[in-house]
């Protein structure tokens, strides 16, 4: 094999241009995103296209042949293995080719795009009662090219198959420009493809007795799929190759009937290996799944989202989830007791209610993020998806368990137990002195180990950069040459995907580390906030970012709020993982530059909504807009700030300074002249209207109540100086819930405006001032109850980042929503609303912050139609209303909010807490939308 001799970024860039690929990119900021996927590694490419259609993939294929520069396919970017990152141009096919393009309920087949994701796939077969059978956890991003490339599996791969086993026909072509149109019931004939055919005739006895010994046999070229009984097969066995023999342009996969009835078996052991030591007893019974996980992981998910937050689970250590479906609910239901008395299990659980099993696979699928947290220092991927056959599966976890104590490393261990395959995070020691010499021990005698059982390397992700080197401990020397071969015959310059499977780059070339090791001269600047969670170091805390991607998924079915830009833009700088990897990048130093003050970092966060969606809904704790609010306070300190940051970034202060001639400025604010004139002064884009200020604060409208009472009423700054509405109608609920009612004659401000634009030293006072204010009342017991989620949000999660002192936390677990307190408040009953829909958007600080299931309770009282929606509405405080950020701002309203509000009823009512969500619907919609209090109270 020839590596062909490379030209210079300008010719591949100057070459793709001229052959019409019109999205080529070669900057910083996006050579800096597609760095990574999921995996340890890291490859800066040179060019990054995403190409619009299928004959921009062939001009790419044959400019890279041309100039000699090696092609990477890449899908959502979650490969754990290192397979979708290359030196080279990377291909992003997720951007534009993503379409599902006929979905044939006859053939039950459907053709896609490679870039299609699987979440849309099957919301496309669903209404025909079909589903597309692999599901990996990673489902509601991954793609089908990219499942496709890696053979990848999921949880239910055991009742349904592999991707190689429901792949019909693939669309490909070779780096020599030859397209190759293959599949079931398809005898195509090409050079390539005879070719092909002479290197598996030559080798037929080596194929029949190395290859496909068990289901999850995913390493290495699958030569089984091309074996003569098995029709020569080419489309199966292109799945798992790994983007090294073509680029797959298109594909027609299978899709089966989707079962209405599933019953989940939940069995709980003292231990993982004795939960697999059972599962040889669960497949006789015919499970689509049979997963194991452990309890580790499931507290992890508990501490991150509550107690209440996971459903009750039997006694034990280890779990395995054994899904049974069909038609018939009281047939499951005896299988499922059948399930149970055959195993050993400590104790067990029947889970028939969907929405407990949904939590479930919830907790199963965040599972690599989960299991990362579970350590300490975080696990990491690297040995992550070794199978071994299932009979084989309890000696080996215990052999494993060894191995990893012999070696002085931890792990989680969890996965498809019932094909065998273990997923595993564990604490490699990369950054320290030794550690890529451990990494490379340990992996090296885990491959020995999984060999000894019969295993596979790799049970589903591939084996990219992480195992390619440790084949030949798995397989012999005669089926290497036949991997060689088969390279040589479609790819004999190396130029696919160079560095896996064959000729494969070292395992510990191109690791990344944990963010420890910092560019010089940044590490020494002092941080404005704490970061607890992570020893108070930015570094580790942006390096909690594993690249699984759930950012990119569409949380609309599951009330998630991340990732609101980029579920307008769909723009991986706009994902909190494309941030993520920029600030990475920034700690590192080599490729992004400038520190604090790049422009790929300031680019990269600029369309972040500070929404802290990420905190709650990301599986790593990734807490996004804490990070952009240290970067600006970095960037900024001592520095001229924008505009903007001056006067909505100061809003507090000069509604205070206007509020006793409110209505002069909101004269002043109607005159069209002046009007334009303020906006421009605030940096305020010309479209947005701008709020008024209330013509009496709160604080006077509330009358005398400072005398002491058994509830105090905390106004915030958007209470107390533009919407008192909400606030008067808590003080009407609470008092007739049998509370006496105290408001503040000067509540203090909790400095949220200046946390989000970075104004870190001015936002320590005033969050000072506000725990000071509020800390005797929680001390004394009194319930302190905020009505502006974002301000709440300041004192739950912001004070204890900002300040070093004990009262912030005391005071954070002191303050309540209103809805926190009734729900808690015996005697109390809420209005009834029988017949009325309520259309319900939750701030994105109160989802990801507070949570809002108080709320959903009391709401769930009132016998009325909830509509929850997800995501954010799109102004998310001083965001939207900036210049430059309008048409984001209103295509995210239009992700979901705004569709609502039109599909509701005439009279529906439209229920939002935050100031920022009902200055979006009264600015877009038009609507008067109520805080929760106006609703209690029948206003």
């Amino acid at each position: 094999m020839t590596q062909a001799t490379a030209s210079t970024t300008t010719d591949v860039v100057a070459e793709l241009r001229r052959l019409g690929v019109a999205d080529v990119d070669d900057s910083s900021l996006t050579r800096a995103l597609y760095s990574t996927d999921a995996s340890l590694y890291r490859v800066v490419p040179r060019v990054v296209v995403r190409p619009r259609h299928v004959e921009e993939v062939l001009a790419v294929v044959e400019a890279c042949a041309t100039t000699g520069v090696p092609i990477t396919a890449r899908g959502a970017g979650t490969s754990i293995a290192g397979n979708s990152v290359g030196a080279g141009v990377v291909v992003d096919f997720a951007k534009h080719l993503n379409r599902v393009h006929a979905v044939d309920p006859a053939a039950r087949t459907a053709t896609v795009d490679p870039g299609v994701v699987h979440a849309s796939l099957q919301r496309m077969a669903a209404p025909h009662g079909l589903r597309y059978g692999p599901d990996p956890s990673t489902h509601t991003r991954c793609t089908v090219g990219g499942m496709i490339g890696n053979n990848a599996c999921g949880n239910r791969a055991l009742g349904y198959g592999r991707s190689a086993d429901n792949v019909a026909g693939l669309d490909v072509v070779t780096v020599a420009g030859e397209r190759l149109v293959v599949g079931r019931n398809l005898a195509p004939t090409s050079p390539t493809l005879e070719r092909l055919r002479a290197v598996v005739s030559g080798g037929l006895s080596i194929v029949r007795t190395e290859m496909g010994t068990f289901g999850r046999q995913v390493s290495g070229y699958s030569l089984e799929h091309l074996l003569p009984e098995r029709g020569f097969d080419v489309a199966s066995f292109m799945a798992g190759t790994e983007g090294t023999l073509g680029v797959v342009l298109g594909a027609t996969v299978d899709l089966v009937p989707d079962a209405s009835v599933r019953h989940l078996v939940v069995l709980g052991y003292p231990s993982m290996a004795e939960a697999a030591d059972d599962v040889p007893a669960m497949l006789p019974f015919e499970p689509v799944a049979c997963e194991g996980l452990n309890a580790r992981v499931v507290e992890v998910y508990r501490m991150a989202h509550g107690a209440g937050s996971v459903p009750d689970l039997p006694d034990g250590d280890g779990f395995l989830y054994v899904e049974l479906a069909g038609e018939n609910a009281a047939e499951l239901a005896a299988t499922a007791e059948r399930v149970a008395a055959a195993s050993d299990a400590l104790a067990h659980r029947h889970v028939t209610e969907r929405g407990e099993q949904a939590v479930l696979w919830r907790v199963r699928e965040e599972g690599a993020g989960l299991a990362a947290r579970a350590l300490d220092p975080p696990g990491l991927s690297g040995w992550e998806d070794a199978a071994v056959p299932p009979a084989n599966l309890g000696a080996y976890l215990r052999d494993f368990e060894a191995l990893m104590e012999q070696h002085r490393v931890h792990g989680v261990p969890y996965g498809h137990f019932g094909d065998g395959c273990v997923h595993i995070r564990i604490d490699f020691p990369l950054d320290e002195v030794g550690g890529h010499a451990v990494y490379r021990d340990f992996v090296t005698d885990a491959a020995r180990l999984t060999a000894s059982y019969g295993g596979s390397l790799s049970g589903e992700h591939g084996d990219g950069r992480a195992r390619s080197e440790l084949l030949p401990l798995m397989y012999s020397a005669e089926t290497l040459a036949m991997f060689g071969a088969v390279k040589d015959v479609f790819d004999p310059t190396n130029l696919l995907n160079p560095g896996v499977l064959v000729e494969p780059a070292p395992l510990d070339a191109d690791l990344r580390g944990s963010g420890r090791n910092w560019a010089p001269g940044l590490a020494p600047a002092r941080q404005g906030l704490r970061l607890l969670h992570d020893d108070g170091d930015f570094g580790r805390a942006v390096h909690r970012c594993t690249g699984v991607g759930k950012c990119l998924a569409d949380g609309r079915g599951s009330g998630a709020v991340m990732c609101p830009s980029y579920q307008a833009t769909r723009d991986e700088k706009d994902s909190t993982r494309g941030r993520a990897r920029v600030l990475q990048e920034m700690v590192d130093g080599r490729l992004v530059t400038g520190g604090y003050a790049a422009p790929e970092v300031h680019e990269a966060l600029d369309l972040c909504l500070s929404c802290k969606g990420c905190l709650n809904d990301c599986p790593t704790g990734i807490d996004m807009a804490t990070y952009k609010s240290e970067v600006l306070h970095q960037t900024y300190r001592g520095r001229r700030r924008p505009r903007s940051h001056y006067v909505l970034g100061r809003l507090p202060f000069w509604a205070r300074l206007v509020a006793p001639i409110a209505w002069l400025a909101n004269l002043g604010l109607r005159t069209p002249g002046l009007r334009s004139i303020a906006r421009w002064i605030a940096g305020v884009d010309q479209r947005r209207s701008l709020p008024m200020f209330a013509t009496k604060r709160f604080s006077r409208l509330a009358g005398s109540r400072t005398a002491k009472g058994t509830v105090l009423i905390w106004a915030d700054s958007f209470t107390e100086y533009f919407s008192t509405a909400g606030g008067l109608a808590a003080i009407d609920v609470l008092e007739a819930a049998g509370y006496e009612v105290e408001t503040l004659a000067q509540p203090q401000c909790c400095g949220l405006t200046w946390i989000t634009t970075g104004q870190l030293d001015t936002a320590r006072e005033l969050v000072g001032g506000a725990v000071e204010q509020l800390h005797p009342y929680v001390a004394a017991g009194v319930p302190v109850v905020g009505l502006e989620p974002s301000c709440l949000s300041v004192l739950r999660s912001d004070a204890v980042e900002l300040l070093d002192d004990p009262r912030a936390a005391e005071v954070a677990g002191g303050v309540l929503t209103l809805a926190e307190l009734l729900a808690r408040t015996e005697g109390w009953s809420p209005p009834d609303l029988t017949g009325t829909e309520v259309v319900v958007q939750p701030h994105c600080h109160q989802a990801s912050v507070m949570g809002f299931e108080a709320d959903l309770e009391v709401l769930g009282r009132t016998g009325a139609s909830i509509t929850r929606l997800a995501g954010c509405c799109g102004l998310a405080g001083n965001f939207g209303v900036e210049k430059g950020h309008y048409d984001v701002s209103v295509a995210i309203a239009e992700h979901q909010l705004l569709p609502a509000v039109r599909d509701a009823r005439p009279d529906a009512v439209i229920l939002a807490d935050g100031f920022s969500c009902r200055t979006q619907l009264d600015d877009l919609a038009g609507v008067e939308a109520l805080h929760l209090a106006q609703l209690m109270a029948g206003r």
